[in-house]
């Protein structure tokens, strides 16, 4: 009978299976934890440029994030507006919206496997 990777390993507790979640796009990412924390913070600001620096990121890769969200939606993820009385503003649309709330129980969905799969090895 084959070993469980518990009785193999050294330590039988402190191991976990980890992995990270991303949406890919012809072997890119596309759409995981950064992008949806952008977003979510364009939403909670109302402007890449606010959002970008809570992230401690650059404007320019926080635009160049927007343009490949844009870009790989059937409609825009993001809407900027400039000018107007407020002196413009940037919206999360609907599509962005539903998209968060897909990766956001994928993301749980994908937090059980790993649970399980760490009490299956034995050795977490």
């Amino acid at each position: 009978m084959p070993k469980s990777p518990g009785q193999i390993l050294k330590n039988k507790s402190g191991y976990k299976i980890n992995g990270s979640l991303w949406i890919e796009f012809k072997g890119l990412r596309f759409f995981g934890p950064g992008p949806v924390e952008l977003l979510l913070l364009i939403r909670e600001t109302g402007s890449i440029r606010q959002a970008a620096k809570k992230m401690e990121m650059s404007y320019q890769k926080a635009w160049a994030i927007i343009k490949t969200l844009n870009g790989q939606s059937s409609q825009p993820l993001v809407i900027v507006q400039s000018g107007g009385k407020k002196g413009g503003g940037t919206e999360l649309t609907a599509d962005a919206l539903e998209l968060i709330s897909y990766y956001t129980q994928l993301r749980k969905r994908f937090e059980s496997f790993l649970q399980n799969e760490t009490k299956r090895m034995g050795a977490g």
